[in-house]
């Protein structure tokens, strides 16, 4: 059995005409080296994002920054008068929470404000400090949509540079690799962003949230001071008056 001419040159020409890319590998190696090169970059981005969200969420509990027990420990050291139990407590469960005890307390001879004071500063120094980290999601979240945007662009340009060198006759399936390219590249780029956009906004609330619980453990902790200098500056002697007369 013989196929006529006209259905022997359809089958012909179905058979030569390129395919779009199905697999995934297909999509990424279709934007050439270049391609590649994107596409590798928002994966390890894609990593990071993700090691460094399971490290927060690891890091930020409470359990980790206000160890259970710490407090109670330095408020009954403090109550006892032991004021070296009290550094020693937070030298033992160092944390967030010993941290803002220990820096509290070494101003204590100054008086209850400057240990408000110190406390105040320790809270927002140790906030910032992990805050640092996870502002990184922030920083992935702003370079993935970027590297997305850059594959965009290398698409078009192969797409464009196609239409270019056949003066205009390029048919649709010969631009079909270059703009799926295009479209990949910025799907990728936003699948990562916005994850870490909305992990970082979840963590950035934790800090906030934590911060201010370690914030109110410490000055509930440092209650015993608060009185101890209270009382002692009501019990001062009023300083006696100048003498009169003295001219």
């Amino acid at each position: 059995m013989t196929l006529s001419s006209p259905t022997a040159a359809l089958l012909l020409a179905q058979s030569t005409e390129p395919h779009p890319p199905e697999t995934f590998f297909d999509i990424v190696f279709s934007g050439g080296w270049v391609g590649v090169a994107i596409m590798v970059l928002i994966i390890l981005v894609s990593v990071a994002a993700l090691a460094l969200a399971l490290e927060q969420l690891v890091t930020l509990r409470a359990r980790v920054l206000m160890p259970p027990g710490l407090g109670e420990n330095v408020q009954r050291a403090l109550e006892a008068g032991h004021l070296k139990g009290a550094f020693q407590a937070c030298e033992a469960q160092p944390s967030f929470l010993a941290f803002l005890v220990r820096t509290s307390l070494a101003e204590a001879e100054s008086g209850w404000t400057a240990v408000e004071k110190a406390l105040e500063d320790a809270t927002a120094e140790q906030t910032a400090r992990l805050m640092r980290r996870v502002e990184y999601l922030a920083v992935i979240g702003n370079i993935a949509p970027m590297l997305g945007l850059l594959g965009t662009v290398v698409g078009l340009t192969f797409a464009f540079h196609e239409v270019a060198s056949t003066q205009g006759v390029a048919r649709a399936a010969d631009l079909a690799d270059g703009i799926y390219h295009a479209l990949v590249s910025t799907v990728a780029g936003l699948i990562v962003a916005i994850p870490s956009m909305a992990m970082y906004a979840a963590l950035r609330n934790r800090v906030d949230q934590l911060a201010a619980e370690a914030a109110y453990a410490a000055l509930h902790a440092l209650g015993p001071v608060k009185r101890i200098l209270i009382a002692t500056r009501t019990q001062a002697p009023a300083a006696a008056p100048p003498p009169t007369g003295i001219r």
